[in-house]
């Protein structure tokens, strides 16, 4: 890992992206849904709401390198929460 300068977070983090997108796809061809109409009024799936979550937990990470002086730690915990949220009502 050297060569391309990366850190073990950074390795994770990629690792950890690309385990979802593996575990979805698996998830998308053993359980197809219909997809479903929610708080935004546009239909979403499952990869949808995938990617709703990662778009906005970029943002939310952002913002919090911007914005706050805690660790960075607490914005993964407003991340899993917002996800949550994201899954649940969208």
């Amino acid at each position: 890992m050297e060569w391309m300068a990366w850190t073990w977070p950074t390795a994770i983090f990629f690792m950890v992206i690309a385990s979802l997108l593996i575990t979805f796809t698996i998830l998308a061809i053993k359980f197809p849904e219909t997809p479903r109409v929610g708080v935004l009024r546009i239909e979403t799936t499952r990869g949808d709401r995938l990617f709703i979550t990662l778009l906005g937990s970029a943002f939310i990470n952002l913002a919090w390198l911007g914005l706050a002086d805690m660790a960075q730690w607490w914005a993964l915990v407003i991340c899993a929460v917002y996800a949550v949220l994201v899954f649940r009502y969208v």
